[in-house]
């Protein structure tokens, strides 16, 4: 499968036809389905929804902040070649040209008995299907010195891109030229595995360019680069000899952030002028506290046909929560697949036809070396009935082999088109 072609919707999606033009806002007397969460699985569901139900299906998306801010690319902010608000999409266009009625509020709880969803801000929704896509929340429990008062506020994690992402580069901004940027990265898995990687060379390249006697030191839990490790060492040794020091196997098991110092499992205390804590992840929250984080009270178990929940009926979980299948990514592009495919089983069985019996969706993730160069990654994943999971295809994918300017233009236009796919 070629690389530009990833956002076709493939056999997964059957032959649910495309509508475009205005619709009325929560789509008149049809079922109801509410999708918490507005990133690239919910708000494509949502989306989605509308579109291949022809407006017959209610949807109503719940979601806390105003505008979409993609994760994918956030690492060029860090780098400085890219702005917060280039890579800011607003949600209107999922009403305005979809009907889909977006509440800015926060999910308390949902009861999956009686179908209702409670939010923070007191009202209650009831849903016909429940689709919960909440991203990633931090195991901030494993980190004892970032639950201190300010410690939050000191030292960023950056994986949800937004405030902390901004902060983060005028962190660097005001580093000294000659100190050293430590970034932890947890044990597998967690959302966007070659991400931290990626953010290394952004802060490499500023470095090279504006601090050359600075350092960019990456303290990994795993035994090695867990994405595209070839071509990551190769930009390190190369392009930024004596900028970046990788060392596998540094747990980090705890942070003082009054002194900016990381401690480690089996290694000594290390000091840095700006430290990038990314902690464990598990499902978020809302999943967790609804009981639907089944795989040790972490991650959410589907049934991949449906994305319906294991743990509960007429709930489906998409996006990085989930459980996910053997050599099934946690990235932007795999759960804009989830959303369509979990959309298109959602009205199939809401209007009481088959499930599609045989899935299949494909992933791309880009990871920019340096603000022009950039390397990728590609699969195939396919249902496998006897195992009842996705498989990855065998042969379907691809690395780079080396980094290249060309692939920059293909990883900018695969966000701007994805970012269309999911919100315009």
């Amino acid at each position: 499968m070629q690389r530009r072609q990833f956002l076709q919707s493939g056999s997964a999606l059957g032959a649910m036809g495309l509508v475009s033009g205005c619709a009325t806002v929560g789509g008149g007397s049809g079922p109801k389905v509410v999708v918490i969460g507005g990133g690239y699985s919910g708000a494509t569901a949502a989306k989605y929804l509308r579109m291949w139900s022809e407006q017959k299906i209610q949807v109503t998306l719940v979601e806390p902040n105003d505008a979409f801010i993609s994760c994918p690319m956030s690492n060029l902010v860090i780098g400085g070649s890219k702005t917060i608000t280039e890579i800011t999409t607003p949600y209107d266009n999922l009403t305005k040209r979809h009907g889909v009625k977006v509440v800015k509020d926060r999910v308390n709880s949902i009861d999956a008995d009686k179908r209702i969803v409670k939010l923070a801000g007191g009202t209650e929704l009831a849903y016909d299907r429940l689709i919960v896509s909440p991203g990633v929340d931090f195991m901030w429990e494993t980190l004892p010195g970032m639950n201190k008062a300010g410690a939050k506020e000191t030292i960023m994690h950056a994986w949800k891109a937004g405030e902390q992402t901004v902060t983060l580069r005028k962190q660097l901004e005001a580093m000294p030229d000659g100190g050293v940027f430590a970034m932890s990265i947890p044990l597998a898995p967690y959302r966007c595995p070659p991400g931290p990687y990626e953010r290394a060379c952004q802060a490499a390249e500023y470095f090279s360019k504006a601090k050359p006697k600075s350092k960019v030191l990456i303290l990994d839990a795993n035994d090695d680069v867990t994405s595209k490790g070839p071509l990551f060492k190769k930009a390190w040794a190369e392009r930024y000899k004596g900028i970046v020091e990788y060392r596998g196997k540094h747990r980090v098991t705890d942070v003082d952030a009054s002194s900016n110092t990381l401690k480690f499992e089996f290694n000594d205390d290390l000091k840095a002028n700006v430290l990038n804590v990314i902690p464990s992840m598990r499902a978020g929250d809302i999943a967790v506290n609804a009981g639907l984080a089944t795989a040790n009270n972490r991650w959410c178990e589907v049934d991949f046909l449906t994305f319906e929940s294991k743990a509960a009926k007429n709930v489906h979980v998409l996006g990085d929560s989930i459980q996910i299948a053997p050599g099934m990514p946690k990235s932007g592009h795999m759960a804009n697949q989830h959303g369509k495919t979990c959309a298109a089983a959602v009205i199939a069985l809401l209007m009481g036809k088959e499930v599609n019996p045989m899935p299949i969706y494909n992933n791309t993730c880009y990871s920019y070396v340096s603000s022009k160069d950039v390397v990728h990654v590609a699969s195939v994943h396919k249902y496998d009935a006897e195992k009842k999971t996705m498989l990855a295809v065998p042969g379907s994918g691809g690395v780079s082999s080396a980094a290249n300017e060309l692939e920059g233009v293909y990883a900018w236009s695969w966000a701007q088109n994805i970012w269309a796919d999911t919100l315009a």
